[in-house]
Formats: structure tokens, C-alpha cells, sequence
């Protein structure tokens, strides 16, 4: 049996029962999800926040949710505000919410005492030059010519550094490491530099910030963090990590643990923020929360929902190597999801005209109809009938191939949760178009009646809407935003040249009038269309529905 659960742990989850074998005590276990706000999180990031969360949930720990915000040039509270609300709407709980910002005099002292133990200088050469002298891995670095300045000298300069005194560029504090380790991040990184930017959460208080790896971990070690966890790309971060860690650890105290996992790459999207920045700036979609865009928001809008994003990650589960995952299953879970809970309505997204002729002109009925067969609990609603009502345009031909099961001339159909009808003529306009198609009903079919003419078997069911209760929407249709599976993977090539032209597309059509009753992000299944939901910018005007997903796809997970 504990063979089977050893199987049954991927390796982050077995690091930390070794890591408890070993003589950590459970209570010590806590764990963190620390966004940069400096963009919307996307849908690698619900890896990440399933993974700590997820954690914190296994093992009964607390899990923070810290903003690492060391970059006033590119925060904003806009940004800390909508991941709340994303890792929020994903389900989870963090336990404190906590800044990296909560600790820049204590990481400012820890750097000061760095320069008195000679661990960290003053250098005042431009950051160019910095990089050119770290070479490369197979070739030793330069030494500043600043390196072994005197500490009274560093300590100087740094206090002036921090009183606002140099301009930005001309000096940052690097910690004294080896510029001759095969590790780059070795090579004396830099610990602080000179930025002269009001901060969204400090204001001006300070004029130097500290580099993203000195904050990190020591912000990890300040909250005793047992397990920091981060993907792939920050492995050979770790030896840095922990040399910083070396600086400030005190025995008793918990020692943080960098360990990493694949990050998420899925075909058709990009993850890079710098490049969704790029999509947000230059209108190609818009905004961060466009249904296009692989932001969480995004995907909220466009009516993916917290429990199909997880089955996924689940799906997909914790990996030491990265690989392409196809689009197809992310798409399959939110499928797999919304049709359990979907409400079914009808909408028509191509209207055309139907008139059944022998129907009563004055006459209409409200019919019942099932709101979700695949729920039980999810009990019935009317729907009205009248004399004209709106069918897809796409359903009818006027001479129909041998496989075409809707309506053409001369045969039937039956209309979902009403009647059997025959197409009998059509009506064009000036150009030749299909304006009206005029049938006749059988008024012995009526769906769920019981009359023998009801049992009869047709072979086509069509969705429709009565025309004088049809409801005006909006129906945006999206498709996939890139035309490529890996777009920003040729080196050669501007990302933006694969955006596809056809992203979407915006139709007026006609639904029930149930739909008024619907909230926003309610997900709906317009009947043989697709799976949609209500968007923010409806009014009571003008209702607009965005296309989550397809209704069926060959894929097989």
C-alpha cells in the first residue's frame, strides 16, 4: 500500500514527505504563490497557483499569496487587484497577502551588513559594461575595477545611493560572489540599482530597488516559507538563491528550499508577458481580459470555468521536463465541464424566415422544454411558438444531398420541443437570396404530447425561435488568436505575423426570450452551436454572448 502511494506522488510531493521523514515538522510546512504585478496572470500561472494551493490543501498548510513588486517601472495596483480576483475566482484562499515591499528596510539593512562582512560593492560602471565583463560559461568574467574598493567606501556610496543622490545608471550594488563560476548568475549579480520611480505601494520613499533574486528568497526566508516552488526556467537561480540564503540564515529557523517544475506551454498561445503586453498596447485584442487573450480573466470571459482549468492541470500534472501540450484537451476539460452544467437555449446565429402556413396567425403556445438533460435536478422552462419563427440558414436547402438530414423541399423535419414541419416553397429577394422558406406542420407531433403522430421518427431536429418573442444578441465567435501551434517559436519571425485575421467574428442574431434572465459568465449551450456565455459589456439593450468552445471535437485525451 505505501508502495502505491509513493507512486501516486509526483516528485514535489515527494520531496516534501522526505523532507518530513527527515525531521521537518508538519506544522513547519507553509508555502507561497508570488506573482510580479506587472501584468495579468495567464494560463501558465493557474499551474503554479494549483500546485502551492494545492499543497497548502494536501498537507493542511498555509499558503501566502506575496507580490514580489521590486519594479515600480512596470507595477501597477491594477495588476495586484486582478490577480486577487483571479486566484480568487480559481477557488483558493491565501492565508496572508503580503509584499515583497513589506520588507525593503530589511533587505536594505541585510545589504549593508553584506558590505561590512565584504560580501557586496559598490560598482560604478554602467550596466553595459557590467554584462560585456560576465563573458560567458566557458570563459572566466572580468573583475570590476570597483570590486575591492574599501567596505567603508561601499558603505558610503550605498547610503547615497539610497538619500537619492546619484542618478539612475551610474551606480548598483553587486554582491561579491566568483567571475569565474560556469554559472552566469554567479558572476556578481547585481543586488540594487538607482530608480528614481514612485512606487504603488511606497511611494517615494525609496530611490534604490532591489533585483528580483535578492528579494526573492530572502523574501521567502523573512516569511519561512518551507518549499519555494517555481518553474523550470529559475533552476540555475538556485545556486544563487541559496548562497543569498547563506548570507542571512540563523540556525532554528526553517531554511527555504528553491525546487522546479516544467512550466506550461500550450499550443495556439503565447505566455510571455512582454509579448501579451505587446498585444494589449498595439490593439490587437482588447485589453488584458479580451476572450482571446490566455490571461485567466480572459478566460473567465470567455466562460471557461474554475473547475475545467483545474481538471486540467490535473490532467497534465507536475513535470521536471517542459512539452507543447495540444490546445484540444484544455478545450476537451472545459467542454467536458460546461456540458454538465450548461443550461440548453436556443439562439439562431444566420436567421432566416420561416413561416408555417397552415399555423394559426393569431395563435401561439408556450412549450415545454428540458433545461439540461445531462442534470436531472435541472427541471424545465416554456418556450413560445408562433406562426414565424427564425431557423439557421445554414439547415435548409432547397434541393438537399442524400445525407443532408435538415430541411430541404418536400421533407421533414422536427422543430426541437415542437412540431414536425415541411418545407413546401421559398420566397427571394431581387439578388436571389433565401428571404422565406414557407412550410406546414403537423399539429398531431407536438414533443411530449403522447399522440401516436409524435412517436414518429424524422430524421433531422432543428433549433429555432419564434419570431415575434425572438430576442436581439450579439454572438461573438472566437477562434484561436494565432494561426500557428508555437507562434513565437520562430526566432526569425514577428509573433504578430501569425495572428489569425478570422479571431472573431461578430454576428446579430435572435435567441428566446429566457435569455434575459441569464447573469453574466452564466455558462449556455446554444443548441447545436456551441457553448457561450453572457459578456460585461451586455446591456439591457444589446445582449452579447462570447463563444466559449465548440459543442463536439474528434479529440481524445
Amino acid at each position: 500500500m505505501e508502495e502505491e502511494e509513493k507512486k501516486r506522488l509526483n516528485f514535489i510531493e515527494q520531496i516534501i514527505e522526505d523532507d518530513l521523514a527527515n525531521g521537518m515538522k508538519r506544522e513547519q510546512l507553509r508555502f507561497r504563490f508570488p506573482p510580479e504585478p506587472n501584468g495579468y496572470l495567464h494560463i501558465g500561472h493557474t499551474k503554479a497557483i494549483c500546485i502551492n494551493f494545492g499543497l497548502g490543501e494536501k498537507y493542511n498548510a498555509p499558503v501566502n499569496l506575496r507580490f514580489d513588486d521590486t519594479n515600480p517601472e512596470k507595477e501597477e495596483q491594477e495588476y495586484v487587484d486582478s490577480i486577487k480576483e483571479d486566484v480568487s475566482w480559481l477557488g483558493f484562499q491565501w492565508d496572508q497577502e503580503l509584499y515583497a515591499s513589506d520588507y525593503f528596510q530589511q533587505l536594505y539593512e541585510w545589504a549593508v551588513q553584506m558590505i561590512k562582512d565584504g560580501k557586496a560593492y559598490v560598482d560604478e560602471q554602467p550596466s553595459e559594461i557590467i554584462t560585456e565583463q560576465r563573458k560567458n560559461p566557458t570563459e572566466p568574467g572580468i573583475e570590476s575595477p570597483y570590486r575591492n574598493r574599501p567596505v567603508e567606501e561601499s558603505l558610503d556610496l550605498f547610503q547615497r545611493m539610497k538619500a537619492g543622490e546619484f542618478d539612475e545608471g551610474t551606480m548598483s550594488l553587486r554582491a561579491k560572489i566568483d567571475m569565474t563560476s560556469p554559472n552566469m548568475n554567479m558572476r556578481d549579480p547585481v543586488m540594487y540599482r538607482i530608480l528614481k520611480r514612485p512606487h504603488h505601494r511606497t511611494g517615494d520613499q525609496w530611490k534604490i530597488y532591489p533585483m528580483y533574486d535578492w528579494a526573492h528568497g530572502e523574501s521567502d526566508y523573512i516569511e519561512q516559507i518551507s518549499h519555494s516552488l517555481c518553474s523550470l526556467e529559475f533552476e540555475n537561480h538556485r545556486p544563487l538563491y541559496d548562497w543569498y540564503l547563506d548570507q542571512v540564515y540563523e540556525e532554528g529557523n526553517v531554511r527555504n528550499k528553491q525546487r522546479e517544475f516544467a512550466r506550461m506551454n500550450i499550443s495556439y498561445m503565447i505566455t510571455s508577458k512582454r509579448k501579451l503586453h505587446r498585444l494589449v498596447k498595439e490593439g490587437i485584442v482588447n485589453g488584458w481580459d479580451d476572450p482571446r487573450m490566455p490571461t485567466i480573466s480572459g478566460l473567465r470571459r470567455k466562460g471557461y470555468t474554475p473547475a475545467s482549468i483545474k481538471n486540467f492541470i490535473e490532467r497534465v500534472g507536475v513535470a521536471k521536463r517542459e512539452n507543447l501540450i495540444d490546445i484540444q484537451l484544455l478545450e476537451f476539460f472545459v467542454r467536458e465541464d460546461l456540458n454538465k452544467i450548461a443550461r440548453r437555449m436556443m439562439a439562431v446565429k444566420d436567421p432566416v424566415k420561416l413561416i408555417i402556413e397552415n399555423y394559426p396567425e393569431d395563435q401561439e403556445e408556450w412549450l415545454d422544454t428540458e433545461n439540461n438533460p445531462e442534470d436531472p435536478n435541472a427541471g424545465t422552462r416554456k418556450i413560445p411558438f408562433s406562426r414565424e419563427i427564425w431557423i439557421e440558414r445554414e439547415d435548409f436547402m432547397e434541393e438537399a444531398p442524400k445525407k443532408f438530414f435538415r430541411l430541404s423541399i418536400g421533407n421533414e423535419v422536427r422543430l426541437k420541443s415542437a412540431y414536425i414541419i415541411k418545407a413546401e416553397r421559398v420566397e427571394r429577394d431581387e439578388n436571389g437570396e433565401i428571404i422565406t422558406i414557407y412550410a406546414t406542420y403537423d399539429p398531431d407531433t407536438r414533443s411530449g404530447s403522447g399522440s401516436e403522430a409524435s412517436q414518429r421518427k424524422v430524421k433531422g431536429t432543428l433549433h429555432w425561435v419564434s419570431v415575434k418573442h425572438a430576442v436581439p444578441v450579439e454572438i461573438r465567435i472566437y477562434d484561436r488568436l494565432f494561426t500557428v501551434e508555437q507562434p513565437d517559436a520562430e526566432k526569425d519571425s514577428d509573433f504578430l505575423e501569425f495572428i489569425n485575421p478570422d479571431s472573431l467574428t461578430v454576428v446579430d442574431g435572435y435567441a428566446e426570450p429566457a435569455i434575459q434572465e441569464m447573469e453574466t459568465g452564466q455558462p449556455i449551450q446554444f443548441q447545436r452551436i456551441g457553448y457561450f456565455t453572457k459578456d460585461t459589456e451586455s446591456t439591457s439593450d444589446k445582449l452579447v454572448f462570447n463563444r466559449t468552445v465548440t459543442l463536439k471535437d474528434s479529440y481524445k485525451p
